[in-house]
């Protein structure tokens, strides 16, 4: 039997403050989501002037990166390069750049995910949600 790490609520919210404030230093309106190994919410945060699409490509792209155990950047340039038959991949929605694992241990635990602004840009708060995690 496995010891399985979980994110709690305090984590949840050092990994929301740290992409807030992330983006509020480069002054983007985005939202943030974090969710769980198996890809299920655990907290989301629009930041003032983020689009109302945001939050849900958010917790698409934290879902996408959580089940699949990788960043979905991966996803975006294997689908760029010409392997669109991933598109029909199922669950999988979330295939935008700006999705994070949070590995612990070198075992995904969850994943951030972050909408509102340029790709790279999405991807930078994210990273930075998921480093105020990461061992």
């Amino acid at each position: 039997m496995q010891t399985r790490f979980t994110l709690e609520l305090a984590d949840v919210n050092r990994a929301l403050d740290a992409a807030q404030q992330e983006a509020e230093h480069n002054g983007w309106a985005i939202a943030v989501a974090v969710v769980d190994d198996g890809g299920h919410p655990l907290g989301l945060r629009t930041l003032d002037g983020g689009a109302p699409i945001s939050p849900y490509i958010a917790l698409e792209k934290a879902r996408s990166a959580a089940l699949g155990r990788r960043e979905t950047r991966n996803y975006e340039e294997m689908i760029n390069n010409g392997r669109t038959a991933f598109l029909s991949a199922p669950v999988l929605q979330g295939t935008l750049t700006g999705g994070v694992p949070i590995t612990v241990d070198g075992r995904c635990v969850g994943a951030v995910g972050v909408s509102g602004v340029k790709p790279d840009q999405d991807s930078q708060v994210a990273q930075a949600g998921a480093a105020a995690l990461a061992e």
